[in-house]
């Protein structure tokens, strides 16, 4: 797969293509040009160190947003075994921006639910851009439910730009339907996991998000709104995206700060897109460790953490001014 360089990575880019021709030229040419090559390869560390090392808040949006970077499927089929997608919501029809089913993960069983993107326009479009309906999340909310009587725990991955705004999603009440997943989440009786793996769009991924464990991708941002809809709202011009992404807070590490997930899951250098694998077996060990760790716990002790964790979200104190001194 030929990776598709964001602006900030061309630096990069030039170097590796460098590299590459001198070491093409030295194999066909029977040269020794060991020391140019060391001399880019060292180079090449430097300024991957320097540009990975040194991410604004917009630059990680971006690199949640590429194309190439592993959906939800993707980490599926590499963090699971016995997939099995269950279809429909029982009302109305079946949402394809979130396949969900049941899956194991080493020997137990779970509930998966995930939010899907296309690569191209054909799948694009049937994937709604990872954009669900109300069915989507009503849908969501019946494998839940079922993973609730028969005792399995939930896992979400979270990947979305929002839930779809259009006229027969408002019609069908996308609001209702997310607004009830999160008063159901709240209140369901078995442990759930929730992974931002990309984009984690305001209500569209909460609706999925309400769990004992919020972990995101180094990469992945997690945020109310998205830059560019701040950006045209605060200054009337969607060009100060990159000035909003970094007064939302919305990156993996000011989130982890402020309390908002409780892990960030390792990506290899350069982002999850470079290396499926090694970002699929980060997300698995991050998934078992940490359903380890409450699938033990009693249930009532569980809801009680659950409920403590979101009611404190958005805290904050208000200081006074003093007086000034005579």
């Amino acid at each position: 797969m030929d990776l598709q360089p964001l602006d900030f990575e061309k630096p990069i880019l030039e170097l590796e293509r460098r590299l590459q021709e001198l070491k093409a030229h030295s194999r066909e040419h029977d040269v020794d040009l060991g020391s140019e090559v060391e001399a880019i390869e060292a180079k090449l560390r430097d300024t991957r160190r320097q540009v990975y090392g040194n991410l604004s808040a917009w630059q990680r949006v971006q690199i949640a947003r590429h194309v190439q970077r592993p959906f939800a499927l993707d980490y599926v089929e590499r963090c699971f075994t016995g997939w099995t997608e269950l279809h429909g919501d029982r009302h109305f029809a079946d949402d394809k921006a979130m396949p969900s089913g049941l899956a194991m993960l080493d020997s137990q069983r779970c509930v998966v639910i995930t939010h899907q993107k296309g690569r191209d326009t054909k799948e694009n479009v049937m994937r709604n851009f990872g954009c669900a309906h109300p069915e989507g999340y009503r849908k969501a909310l019946r494998l839940m439910r079922l993973a609730q009587k028969f005792s399995m725990p939930v896992i979400s991955l979270i990947d979305t730009p929002g839930a779809f705004p259009g006229i027969g999603s408002e019609e069908r009440h996308i609001s209702e339907a997310i607004a009830v997943n999160l008063r159901e989440m709240m209140n369901l009786r078995i442990p759930i996991i929730a992974a931002v793996i990309g984009e984690g769009g305001s209500g569209g991924a909460l609706g999925i998000g309400v769990a004992d464990r919020v972990l995101i991708l180094e990469n992945a941002y997690y945020s109310v709104i998205s830059p560019e809809a701040c950006s045209a709202i605060l200054w009337r011009d969607r060009r100060h995206a990159p000035e909003a992404a970094e007064a939302l807070k919305l990156t993996a590490q000011d989130l982890l700060k402020l309390n908002v997930v409780d892990e960030i899951v390792d990506e290899p250098e350069g982002g999850a897109h470079r290396d499926y694998e090694t970002s699929a077996t980060n997300l698995g060990m991050a998934l078992r460790r940490n359903l380890e760790g409450i699938i033990t716990t009693p249930v009532d002790e569980l809801l009680k953490k659950r409920y403590k964790k979101f009611r404190k979200l958005g805290n904050f104190a208000e200081s006074k001014t003093g007086s000034a001194s005579s």
